[in-house]
């Protein structure tokens, strides 16, 4: 099997409701995303498929909906939310809700499935996705 991985990278805010430390508080990532991708054969040109590809359709959306915004848990308690939210959307960076809290798992599942969609006309499969949320942390998702 062949493959081919893409990193894109994004900055983004979060809290992580109910932990026991420091990441309770609101506070902010470089995040960086590696995904890769196989397809059942090569195409013309000897790719799995063209890397351009991936950043357009992948970057694009995680420009759109992570990059310099929040990436909050609905229903969070803390009252600094919707403050959060309501400025964000003033400044054209609408919060992103997740249904469970935004932990590196959590936002490398959710990767993986837009990912998925993102590049289903492709004929490629999404068979990993790391999300990197410090340079010594990170969270994989695999099919």
């Amino acid at each position: 099997m062949i493959t081919c991985t893409r990193r894109l990278a994004w900055d983004a805010m979060h809290r992580i409701p109910r932990h026991e430390s420091k990441c309770a508080a609101f506070h902010g990532h470089r995040y960086t995303a590696d995904i890769t991708c196989v397809a059942d054969q090569l195409d013309d040109r000897g790719r799995v498929v063209d890397f351009g590809v991936i950043k357009e359709r992948v970057g694009t959306w995680i420009d759109t909906h992570w990059d310099h915004t929040a990436i909050l848990m609905e229903g969070d308690p803390d009252p600094g939310v919707q403050a959060i939210a309501a400025s964000n959307e003033a400044h054209g960076r609408p919060v992103y809700w997740t249904a469970s809290p935004p932990t590196a798992e959590v936002i490398a599942a959710e990767l993986a499935r837009v990912a998925q969609e993102l590049l289903a006309d492709t004929g490629v499969t999404v068979v990993r996705l790391r999300v990197w949320e410090t340079p010594n942390g990170w969270a994989e998702w695999s099919r």
